[in-house]
């Protein structure tokens, strides 16, 4: 029997154009006398760090900036921002940016009152205490990481990324003000796009779905097809920006509940060995991982055809599965995404050890149809 599902979210979420002064006021109720700010370098030399920190600054909020986050954090990142925080003394940890200054913060405050190394928590829930106050501000319309209770994190010397899922965790506060993605680069909205629709197709397989997550997996899906395509199209088309903002959010409150699947299991291997861009991987695989659970969830498919806007009228599950399925490679040509992996330097010969870490990932263990070694590397080698 079931034990039921869990539901974690963070204690407050602010989205909408100009939802960022209003987020700052809350981080302030938080009591914090200064503040790490986790970001990378671009994010920093474009001035939109500094355009923050002066507004914290005008509401006497002390702020300290590390800016060495890498497109996949490290444990090293982590080392690194955790040194910063401590010998400043700092209370709190506000995250400024997409999916990897969120994880790479998300790991700084969770050592930082539990102690350990980055690898003490990969798995799920292996913390004991509340990770220092932290708060979220977005960037990019894909992760959802400013609001999961997920953290990917690459050790460097076995070249894994660690998936570290703990409510200890989940931010405080996630603010997703849609102005802070109007400059996004077509490239990065189209590869955080496709993670935002493999989060909600994955969530929406999920063996661990539920009536919840499949309502906003479900919705998530429907604004991502209907706005991705408008946003790499024209950066600065503000309702394309807004959906896809409450898409990407949605998608997160799918997956943090219930669960991914083998695209993320395999394309964190991907990310660990090259260095590759996580949306970027998980767009190229998951229309071969939907081909693989056709034999199983056949009807769940044919409901994301009609969500991806294909009419499915008359047609049986199977066939009207496999015309969503092309739907999404449709949007992959659409947004511009790379054909194949060996269009991103992946080698055949790599396959067989990333299908055995793929199989020990985290988010394996809620695909919808558990798989062997063999049906794993042939998912990798179609996708090639």
């Amino acid at each position: 029997m079931s034990a039921g599902h869990e539901f974690i979210m963070p204690r407050q979420s602010l989205l909408g154009f100009g939802c960022l002064n209003k987020g700052i006021e809350r981080l302030k109720s938080l009591n914090c006398k200064k503040v790490l700010v986790v970001t990378d370098a671009v994010l920093n030399q474009t001035g939109l760090v500094g355009s923050v920190t002066d507004r914290f600054s005008a509401r006497g909020i002390v702020s300290v900036v590390y800016d060495g986050t890498q497109p996949n954090p490290t444990t090293t990142n982590v080392s690194e921002g955790l040194s910063i925080l401590n010998r400043h003394q700092c209370d709190a940890v506000v995250s400024l940016g997409g999916g990897s200054p969120h994880d790479c913060a998300k790991a700084i405050a969770l050592l930082a009152t539990n102690g350990g190394e980055v690898a003490d928590y990969e798995g799920v829930d292996k913390s004991t205490h509340p990770c220092l106050p932290l708060v979220a501000i977005n960037t990019t319309a894909g992760t959802a990481s400013e609001m999961t209770r997920f953290c990917i994190i690459t050790n460097e010397q076995s070249h894994i990324k660690m998936a570290i899922v703990d409510q200890n965790v989940t931010p405080a506060i996630a603010i997703n003000d849609p102005e802070l993605m109007l400059g996004m680069p077509a490239s990065l909205t189209a590869a955080t796009g496709m993670d935002a629709l493999t989060h909600g197709v994955e969530a929406f397989l999920s063996s661990s779905a539920s009536p919840v997550t499949d309502a906003v997996a479900s919705k998530a899906i429907k604004l991502v097809a209907e706005y991705l395509p408008r946003a790499v199209k024209d950066g600065a088309d503000r309702e394309a920006r807004e959906q896809m903002a409450y898409a990407q959010y949605m998608a997160g409150m799918a997956f943090n509940s219930g669960g991914l699947g083998y695209v993320h299991a395999m394309a964190h291997q991907l990310g660990g060995v090259y260095g590759l861009p996580h949306g970027v991987c998980n767009a190229v695989l998951l229309p071969h991982v939907m081909m693989y659970n056709l034999a199983t969830s056949a009807e769940k498919l044919s409901d994301i055809a009609r969500y991806m806007g294909c009419d499915v009228y008359g047609m049986d599950a199977h066939d009207a599965a496999v015309l969503g399925i092309k739907a999404v490679c449709k949007l992959l040509l659409e947004v511009g995404v790379p054909g194949g992996l060996s269009e991103l330097g992946v080698k055949a010969e790599d396959i067989p050890l990333m299908a055995i870490n793929a199989l020990r990932d985290a988010c394996a263990a809620t695909n919808p149809r558990q798989g062997t070694q063999a049906e794993i590397e042939q998912i990798f080698k179609n996708a090639l």
